[in-house]
C-alpha cells in the first residue's frame, strides 16, 4: 500500500460540533416568573390559611391583631364580617366576667427604715418570642397619683405631663374616645378619679366600670365597681380600663389563643409586699418588637410575684418615661400621643398639683375629634 495514499496528520482535522448559542433570557421574563411563583404561593398559603384546620388558631389571631388595631375593619377579610362582631361581642363579654371575682389580696407596710433601703423606682427589660419591654417596679405604692392633662381641649403627652408635675417616671393610664383614631385625647372612658376626687363621669346610664387603680393605702384595685363601691373603698386613683388578667395570684387568661392578638401593651399589677408592677411591651415595630398577647404580659406579671394585675391602653398609647426621657419605643408613627390621664410617681407626692381639667364640663358636650389647641 502506498504510503502516499494516506492522509497526512497534519491535515486530520476533528470536525468540530456547531455550538449552540443559549439565548440569554430577558429581564421581564424572569421577572414574570417570579411574579408567577409568587401568585401561585400566595394562592397555596392563603388556600391553606383559610380551609386547613390547621390554621385555625393563626387566623384567629391574625383576626385578633387587627381588631386592636385602627385596621379592625380588615378582620372581617380573614374570619368574615358575623365572626368579626362575634369576636368582639365574646371578648367584651369574657372581659366583663373576669373583673367579676372578688379581690381578697391584702399588702404588706414595709417599715420606713426597710423602705428607704430600696429605690423608688426600679426598670427591667424584658424580652419574649415577639417582644421587647420592660417592667417598672414602684416599690412604695403610696407614691403614684393619676395625672391629668394640663390644658382644656387636648389631652397631654405623658412625657408632657412628667415633666410639668416634677413626676420622676409614668405610663399610659385609661382609654378614650379616639374616632378613627384621630382623637384629641381630652374625652376618657368612663371614670377618672384623682387624689380621691371624682375628676370626669363618663358612665353615661351604667352603674359600674372595670376600673384599675389604687385605695388610700396603695392598695391595687381592679374589677368590677360602682361610685358607691368605689368611695367605701377609699379609691383615689382610678381609670377605667379591662381586663383584670389576675386576682387573688392566679392568672385569669388560659392560653395564648385567648391572649386578643398581639399588640403593644400596658398593664398595671402588685405584689404581696405592696409594690406596683409596670408592664409596657412595644410592637408594631418589625425587627425590634411585634408585640404581646394578654396571655405573655399575664405571664411576665406572675413571673414578678403580681397577685393582681390588670390592662391599661395599650397600642400606640403605650409609653413608659423615667426622668424626663422616654424609655421604650412608642409605635404610633407621629410619635407619642396625646392622652387623657396617665400613672405618675412622684417623690413627694403631696407636693403635686393636679386639677381637675374637665371640672363644669359635660362629658356629652365634649368634642373627642376637635383639632388640638396645643
Amino acid at each position: 500500500m502506498s504510503t502516499s495514499s494516506l492522509p497526512q496528520r497534519s491535515n486530520v482535522r476533528k470536525k468540530k460540533k456547531p455550538v449552540r448559542k443559549r439565548k440569554k433570557k430577558s429581564f421581564p421574563r424572569r421577572l414574570t416568573r417570579v411574579f408567577l411563583f409568587f401568585i401561585l404561593l400566595l394562592v397555596a398559603a392563603g388556600g391553606w390559611l383559610y380551609f386547613a384546620p390547621s390554621a385555625h388558631n393563626l387566623r384567629y389571631l391574625i383576626a385578633d391583631t387587627l381588631i386592636t388595631t385602627q385596621h379592625r375593619y380588615m378582620a372581617k377579610y380573614i374570619i368574615g364580617e358575623d365572626e368579626l362582631k362575634n369576636r368582639v361581642a365574646e371578648y367584651n363579654q369574657r372581659f366583663v366576667h373576669m373583673g367579676d371575682e372578688k379581690d381578697t389580696h391584702t399588702i404588706a407596710t414595709p417599715a420606713p427604715e426597710v423602705e428607704a433601703e430600696k429605690p423608688l423606682v426600679e426598670i427591667e427589660k424584658v424580652s419574649g418570642t415577639s417582644y421587647t419591654g420592660y417592667v417598672m417596679t414602684v416599690n412604695d405604692p403610696t407614691k403614684v397619683r393619676l395625672g391629668v392633662p394640663g390644658k382644656i381641649g387636648s389631652g397631654e403627652k405623658v412625657s408632657s405631663m412628667v415633666k410639668r408635675t416634677g413626676a420622676i417616671a409614668g405610663v399610659n393610664g385609661g382609654g378614650f374616645a379616639d374616632p378613627n383614631w384621630k382623637g384629641n385625647g381630652f374625652k376618657p372612658i368612663g371614670l377618672v378619679v384623682s387624689q380621691g376626687k371624682l375628676f370626669y363621669n363618663g358612665l353615661g346610664g351604667k352603674k359600674s366600670t372595670q376600673i384599675v387603680g389604687l385605695d388610700k393605702e396603695g392598695k391595687m384595685i381592679a374589677g368590677n365597681y360602682s361610685l358607691e363601691e368605689l368611695s367605701k373603698l377609699g379609691v383615689q386613683e382610678a381609670v377605667s380600663f379591662q381586663p383584670r388578667i389576675i386576682v387573688n395570684g392566679k392568672g385569669l387568661i388560659k392560653n395564648a389563643a385567648e391572649g386578643w392578638g398581639i399588640a403593644p401593651r400596658t398593664a398595671m399589677g402588685q405584689r404581696a409586699d405592696g409594690a406596683l408592677l409596670f408592664v409596657v411591651i412595644d410592637g408594631r415595630q418589625p425587627g425590634y418588637s411585634i408585640g404581646a398577647n394578654l396571655y405573655d404580659v399575664q405571664q411576665i406579671m406572675l413571673k414578678h410575684g403580681a397577685v393582681i394585675a390588670a390592662n391599661l391602653d395599650g397600642g400606640s398609647s403605650t409609653v413608659l418615661v423615667k426622668d424626663n426621657e422616654i424609655v421604650n419605643k412608642p409605635s404610633s408613627q407621629y410619635g407619642e400621643r396625646y392622652l387623657p390621664t396617665a400613672f405618675l410617681v412622684f417623690e413627694h407626692p403631696e407636693q403635686a398639683q393636679i386639677a381637675n381639667i374637665w371640672e363644669g364640663l359635660d362629658p356629652s358636650q365634649i368634642d373627642a375629634a376637635k383639632k388640638r389647641t396645643q
